[in-house]
């Protein structure tokens, strides 16, 4: 039992096991969450058109409804969606670092 908290204190040398209890459990909801706006991010990245239009390009396509209307596609929806994730994403490994700091936790 010794030899244990040996290892967990200098994994993460907090003032008690409590703390480190609550440290590495805040921790993997964290790393959690930024598994999963990182697959979220992906998914939609991957849902998204390219933005080459192919033989169409060669042609010089005029301007249509769905051109002018661009804001309110899906396309545009799938856009904001990945940037909300990825924000989501920088949000969490931000605060995550932030915890990783000794100093917030009292030790």
């Amino acid at each position: 039992m010794k030899f244990a908290s040996f290892f967990m204190n200098l994994l993460a040398p907090l003032p008690s096991e409590a703390i480190y209890y609550t440290y590495r459990a805040v921790s993997l909801a964290l790393i959690i969450a930024m598994g999963v706006a990182a697959i979220a991010a992906i998914v939609l990245v991957m849902l998204q058109p390219g933005n080459s239009r192919g033989i169409d390009a060669l042609g010089g396509s005029s301007e249509t409804f769905y051109g002018k209307n661009k804001g309110k596609s899906t396309e545009e929806k799938l856009k904001l969606g990945t940037l909300i994730c990825l924000g989501v994403l920088a949000m969490f490994a931000i605060v995550f670092f932030i915890l990783q700091i000794s100093a917030v936790w009292g030790a």
